[in-house]
C-alpha cells in the first residue's frame, strides 16, 4: 500500500466523519424546538464536521504536492468565532426573555460556593447538642 492511497483513505475517513457531525448538526437543528436548545447542534458539532472537511483538504492538497495553509487559518477562525457568536444568540434570547428562567436556588448563600448546607446543618445540630 502506497502513501498516496493512505492519504486517500484518510482523506475518505475524515470526509466521511465531518459529514456524519454535519448531518447530527443538521437534524438537531432541525428536532429541537426552543431556540436555546437549538443553537447547541449545528454550534458544537457543526464545527467539527466542518473541521473534518478542512482537515482531509489538507490532507488532499498535501497529497498532490501543494502546500494548503488557508485551512489551519479557516480553522481557527472557525473555532474561536462559533462560541462567540453562540454566545451572543444565547445573550439575545436571555435579554428577550424568549426562554424560561432557570429556577431560583433554595438558599441563595450556597448557589456559588463548595459548601454543602446539609453537612452545615448537621455541624449545627451536632455543636448545639455538645452545648447542652
Amino acid at each position: 500500500m502506497s502513501w498516496l492511497e493512505i492519504g486517500n483513505l484518510a482523506v475518505a475517513f475524515c470526509l466521511l466523519v465531518g459529514s456524519g457531525f454535519v448531518t447530527v448538526g443538521v437534524f438537531g437543528l432541525l428536532k429541537f424546538n426552543d431556540p436555546m436548545t437549538r443553537l447547541h447542534a449545528p454550534t458544537k458539532v457543526g464545527t467539527l464536521g466542518i473541521g473534518m472537511f478542512l482537515l482531509a483538504s489538507m490532507i488532499h492538497s498535501f497529497l498532490i504536492g501543494d502546500r494548503s495553509y488557508h485551512e489551519p487559518l479557516i480553522m481557527a477562525f472557525l473555532f474561536v468565532t462559533a462560541p462567540i457568536s453562540a454566545h451572543f444568540i444565547a445573550k439575545v434570547n436571555i435579554h428577550k426573555r424568549a426562554c424560561e428562567t432557570p429556577p431560583a436556588p433554595p438558599r441563595d448563600d450556597t448557589w456559588s460556593t463548595l459548601t454543602d448546607p446539609d453537612v452545615e446543618a448537621e455541624a449545627e445540630a451536632d455543636a448545639a447538642k455538645a452545648q447542652e
